[in-house]
């Protein structure tokens, strides 16, 4: 896979505590980073390539490329001289709209320009979401394995969170009968990350109507991180949370990032999928539009090409990085299969991400997964990540 994390149980040492100081996994990967010895040689004196499979970076590795009609878009678009100035704070039109085609292929109904906001990656969607969200005692529900930067916003923005764990003996489905136990009148959301990061998961057609269901029940609105959609690889395919939005409003986030190997560029959407017109009350769009009056997209060129990267990207690239996936997984799970201090609960069926786990008992001198992680860094230069790292350890802002 392109990227691993170790989960074990919780036990921290002194040394060690200093990583969870970092919610952010690239706080942890430069703390890994640092602990590599400088004098780590192999048997023939000369220094260890650094192995590093923390980061979901897809560009790190020669085995994904990014297609070159995308390249040339972004050089058409640069080369035009028509976007070089600033663009709309909610995004240039002709990318809301080819955004907004690209996402309804895959739903019961068509979404408008007006439902596309352009972000920079899915990272300021995420912020952009629970900024949105926030006020006086609200509280949000979130994944148990997650991903971090959800937890670092909602502490910045007053917002409490509530873990939902999810079930790695159900594929790591979302425990719902403790998202009912866990929601209140305060609760303004209910987050799902699909595919997964970090558990490789993907939701089926119809956990993804109960997670709907079960939101409608309690009275929320569900954020479905769709970060690595399509990303599909085994036998369920990839429903967008978005085909629910008559059941229960939707705030869609997504990227180029990962299904076009573009991450650097840093180009994402937050979109409403909202049917029925929840969203469509005036005072929350004046809201939304304010608040993105704020926030500076990613490059206009960037922006003017994506109708041009939609449109010309052929179906083959993506086959291929499917079959990539597919093939990286199977080779990491066999080769787990013969290490005796390590378990893979659920083999991965998306995203780029798997979640393992640690038996202590087989291994000397080590205390917990940050432990391991440190020392396998140190002494043989490969990077995984602390599963504690993703356990979601309730965090103040700096």
């Amino acid at each position: 896979m392109e990227s691993g994390v170790v989960a074990v149980n919780n036990n921290i040492n002194n040394y060690e505590s200093k990583a969870t100081s970092t919610i952010t996994i690239k706080g942890i990967l430069s703390l890994l980073m640092e602990s590599i010895d400088d004098e780590n040689c192999d048997g023939g004196g000369s220094k260890k390539r650094v192995i590093s499979l923390g980061m979901g970076d897809p560009t790190l590795t020669t085995l994904f490329h990014t297609p070159k009609v995308v390249e040339e878009a972004v050089a058409d678009a640069l080369q035009s001289r028509k976007f070089h100035g600033y663009a709309p704070t909610a995004g240039l039109l002709q990318a809301r709209i080819a955004i907004a085609e690209y996402l309804s292929r895959d739903l019961p109904y068509q979404l408008s320009r007006d439902d596309v906001f352009i972000t920079c990656g899915c990272t300021q969607a995420i912020d952009v979401s629970v900024a949105m969200l926030a006020r006086p005692g609200a509280n949000i529900l979130l994944p148990r394995p997650g991903f971090p930067i959800y937890e670092l916003c909602a502490a910045f923005r007053g917002v409490e969170v509530r873990h939902y764990d999810l079930l790695p003996e159900k594929g790591w489905e979302v425990d719902l009968d403790a998202v009912e136990a866990l929601a209140d009148q305060n609760t303004v959301a209910l987050a799902i990350i699909n595919p997964g990061n970090p558990c490789g998961n993907v939701y089926s057609y119809h956990h993804l109507e109960k997670i709907a269901e079960t939101a409608k029940r309690v009275g929320t609105i569900v954020i479905s991180d769709e970060v690595y959609g399509h990303l599909a690889f085994g036998s369920k395919p990839f429903v967008p949370m978005g085909v629910f939005g008559s059941t229960v409003p939707v705030l869609t986030l997504g990227s180029l990032s990962k299904r076009w190997i573009v991450p650097g560029w840093r180009l994402g959407w937050f979109v409403t999928n909202d049917p029925s017109g929840t969203f469509r009350e005036p005072k929350v769009v004046e809201r939304i539009k304010k608040y993105f009056d704020l926030l500076g997209g990613p490059a206009t060129f960037l922006q003017a090409a994506v109708p041009q990267i939609i449109a010309n990207t052929e179906e083959i690239f993506f086959e291929k990085t499917i079959d990539n996936l597919r093939h990286t997984a199977d080779i990491c799970c066999k080769e787990i299969e013969d290490i005796p201090c390590i378990f893979c609960p659920y083999k991965p069926e998306g995203s780029m991400a798997m979640m393992v786990k640690l038996n202590l008992s087989l291994l000397e001198d080590i205390s917990d997964d940050i432990d391991f992680c440190f020392k396998l860094a140190k002494e043989e230069s490969v990077i995984i990540l602390p599963g504690l790292q993703f356990l979601s350890i309730q965090q103040k802002p700096c």
